[in-house]
């Protein structure tokens, strides 16, 4: 790991965690890390990965069904306005097996690939966000998914089947005062002395479908061990019935979009959990989280680019058809330069969420980076273009899609996006996460060299590194200034050339900008964050940039010109972003910020501590958003089509 002899004890100890529990091996060459190496290698993504044509047939009759079902019986609007789903949504849900998408059929589930699962989750999301994010958490990061890479056999047989069914399932990992930092964790397990089940503890926030769970994945800490001199936390993952006695719902919590999700605050009292119910090993919570998250956090960007494409598709529309100034609002240069935004930004996010799918499915590449830059650069994106979008629309776009369908308008509701994608930038992973994410898997292409350099190793050991070291880089670093118009990109055509030389050149610069950087620097490179930032996001529009070529390509090779101006356009608007950041690298308010923010907070009172004595648990599943009626209705009863009322709140 990479030390810093400027961290205090807990920025060591959490980076010590965070460190133990990444992957360090890699299945193959990464086309996102080879980028940051100077190594633009377009021939990993061209030509473009398509699905196979029995899958795409596959997915083509369920998505057809999906979306049927849910113009029939999904009203996103009134979801959204009771903040609740219904339950013969939910029923209907699991009779068509949506709660088991990627469970394997031996399981009860349909078995289909990751691509088909991201497809069904963008038709879903169509009609209704929290209902595309209620499925989505149950799979994606709730119990399924971790048992399909790591959980044994008897625990798949046990859980898959019923979680095909229709059990919902949650993740159970922030906590109120412990976001991205697992170093922090106060949720506890103990081994009871008949070493028959872990007894846990503590409090859990934001579990996406927690209120209503069958099954959770609690993420607590089991102890501590030896690494790297430190001690650190063992962080393990349990497998826990929503029902198991001291499990307490102390509070739904409310949000400004997906406002039907069961999101929750979670309290364990002595829970007991079999030690059967481990998952991956003890002391491998965090590492099963991470693996999980790299095909888990695919669905996000796949419904952020699908959004896009319907946004685009409607913009269209609207430019042709609303009329100012004797002109069409999309002829008007604004207007043009928004459109041509919208559409190319959704083109681009198409590109990448549909690379990462074809990366998941083939399970030959490696996809850790190319997962994380999607969810980066699809949520970022997603919202700029939904707010571009709106403003397109003008108060058309502001005004509800109920209010517009009352007095004769389209109901395409803008309003309700902007509101549903605003968390798409912070759920399964902050944008500021996915920067720090993947500024350290960046690094790897020189750690593998250099890594005592940045540890505490001998002087015997550093010395030898830095004359193996000098050997490589001797080797290395010349290549960084081969011209790029050397590079004929045979097979592309002529308006894709340059912009692919173009794209070749900065991530030469890119490598050379990120090493000295690091020579300059050195651990302390770990502390410029806006750097790392900016170079993370150099290396990711240049990754987007041969995606939307590759792609395109792939098209003309059929016979499609189609998307060709789409890609064109992204290509040259992405070489100008490219080349502001490498501006803001050198020149840039960095050092005023830290200053200025210093001196704010030095003024500012410190919050209280977060108290959560005076909430009483709510009864068991609890259902509906009035919460004081009286009147209660189990989720369960609500999932299998009952509607009749339970016993009086307690």
């Amino acid at each position: 790991m990479i030390e810093n002899k400027n961290w205090n004890k807990q920025e060591a100890a959490s980076i010590a965690v965070a460190e133990s529990s990444r992957e360090e091996t890699w299945k193959s060459k990464s086309y996102m890390g080879s980028i940051f190496m100077g190594d633009f290698d377009v021939s990993m993504t061209f030509p473009f990965p398509e699905q196979e044509t029995e899958d795409k047939i596959i997915g083509d009759e369920i998505c057809k069904k999906v979306d049927e079902w849910c113009a029939e019986n999904v009203d996103g609007e009134e979801i959204d306005r009771t903040e609740c789903i219904p339950a013969h949504v939910w029923k209907g849900m699991a009779d068509m097996g949506l709660f088991g998408i990627k469970i394997a059929k031996k399981y009860g589930g349909l078995g289909l690939s990751q691509t088909n699962y991201m497809r069904i989750l963008s038709t879903v999301s169509e009609h209704c966000g929290s209902t595309a994010a209620t499925l989505s958490a149950h799979q994606s990061i709730g119990v399924p998914q971790p048992l399909k890479l790591v959980g044994t056999a008897e625990q798949k047989q046990k859980y898959l089947p019923r979680l095909a069914k229709g059990e919902v399932s949650a993740f159970a990992l922030t906590e109120p005062g412990v976001g991205s930092d697992p170093a922090k964790m106060k949720t506890n397990a103990v081994l009871s002395e008949d070493k028959t089940h872990w007894i846990l503890n503590g409090v859990k926030l934001w579990c996406t479908n927690g209120v209503v769970a069958d099954l959770l994945i609690v993420m607590a800490t089991s102890g501590t061990v030896k690494k790297h001199g430190r001690e650190i936390n063992q962080i393990t993952a349990f497998i826990v019935e929503g029902n198991s006695p001291g499990l307490e719902i102390l509070h739904r919590c409310r949000f400004m979009g997906i406002k039907a999700i069961e999101n929750g605050l979670l309290q364990f009292n002595n829970v007991k959990v079999p030690v059967e119910n481990v998952v991956g090993g003890v002391g491998n919570g965090l590492k099963v989280a991470l693996s999980t998250l790299n095909d888990g956090r695919l669905g996000i960007p796949a419904i952020a680019a699908h959004g896009a494409e319907e946004m685009a598709n409607f913009s269209a529309r609207w430019g042709r058809s609303r009329n100012q100034w004797g002109k069409n609002v999309g002829q008007h240069e604004a207007g043009a330069d928004k459109l041509a935004k919208i559409a190319s930004g959704a083109f681009a996010m198409k590109a990448l969420a549909d690379y990462c799918a074809a990366l998941s499915d083939g399970k030959r590449q490696d996809l850790r980076m190319e997962a994380a830059a999607a969810k980066m650069f699809n949520t970022e994106l997603g919202w700029d273009l939904t707010d571009l979008a709106l403003q397109f629309r003008g108060g058309r776009g502001y005004e509800t899609a109920t209010s517009l369908q009352h007095r004769g308008e389209s109901p395409v509701p803008f309003e309700r996006a902007l509101r549903d994608s605003r968390i798409n930038r912070i759920v399964e992973g902050t944008t500021d996460v996915m920067h720090l994410f993947l500024a350290r898997e960046s690094l790897d292409g020189h750690m593998k060299h250099a890594k005592p350099l940045f540890s505490r190793s001998s002087t015997s050991t550093k010395i030898k590194t830095l004359v193996r070291c000098a050997g490589i880089y001797t080797l290395w670093f010349p290549k960084l200034f081969m011209p790029s118009f050397l590079r004929s990109f045979s097979g592309f055509d002529r308006q894709l050339k340059p912009w692919l030389r173009a794209a070749d050149r900065r991530a030469k610069k890119l490598a050379r900008a990120f090493f000295f950087r690091m020579v300059r620097f050195g651990p302390n490179l770990a502390n410029r964050q806006l750097t790392l930032n900016r170079i993370v996001d150099i290396g990711t529009e240049i990754a987007v940039m041969g995606l939307v070529a590759s792609r395109v390509q792939t098209e003309i090779n059929k016979g499609s010109r189609e998307n060709l101006s789409r890609a064109v356009y992204w290509l040259q608007d992405a070489t100008h972003r490219i080349d502001g950041l490498f501006k803001e690298l050198t020149k840039n308010s960095d050092r005023q910020a830290n200053k200025l923010a210093a001196e704010l907070m030095e003024k500012a009172e410190v919050l209280p501590e977060v108290d959560i004595s005076h909430l009483q648990p709510l009864p068991y599943r609890e259902f509906g958003s009035d919460l004081t009626s009286g009147k209660i209705t189990t989720r369960r009863d609500e999932k299998n089509g009952s509607t009749s009322d339970s016993a009086a709140a307690k």
